[in-house]
């Protein structure tokens, strides 16, 4: 489960295979647009629940599953509308493909092409992805854990 949600948050991304299609980037169906929407991301969140978790898993219902991985693929599109590069995210896809931008762009903008992943650019990417996006939810993820931690412990001092 948890490694399809993280398949559920990179997953937006095929929509670069678009490009030897002759899908421009701008397209409904291009780069950051309708696989990077809210509406995908309900639509996958859907597909996966109905496919594999109908029944929810142990401890998890079918709907805090599906909250789950919505939030995992929106994350991807969300993310992107923090970085400062490219044409926008088109969130509200199929409907609008008008592509936006958050006011603050701190994030640095990972190439496309997977071969310059490791250039100076690439790195440059990364760094900027490991402060403002895998440090702070690392902190966020910690704290959640330490809050379930300390909660167990006061129902176990309570029984």
């Amino acid at each position: 489960m948890w490694l399809l949600g993280a398949a559920c948050a990179a997953l937006p991304d095929l929509d670069v295979i678009g490009f030897r299609f002759g899908i421009a980037y701008g397209d409904m169906l291009g780069h950051r647009g309708l696989t990077h929407s809210l509406f995908f991301a309900a639509g996958l969140a859907t597909a996966v629940v109905g496919l594999g978790f109908r029944h929810g898993a142990p401890g998890i219902g079918p709907g805090a599953l599906w909250v789950y991985f919505f939030l995992a693929t929106a994350s991807h599109g969300l993310l992107d509308g923090f970085t400062n590069g490219g044409m926008g995210v088109a969130f509200f896809a199929p409907f609008d493909n008008t592509r936006y931008f958050f006011p603050a762009r701190p994030i640095q903008v990972s190439p496309l092409m997977p071969k310059y992943f490791f250039s100076a650019r690439g790195w440059a990417a990364l760094r900027s992805e490991l402060i403002w996006v895998w440090l702070p939810f690392g902190a966020l993820a910690a704290l959640a854990l330490s809050w379930r931690r300390a909660s167990r412990l006061r129902e176990g001092r309570a029984a």
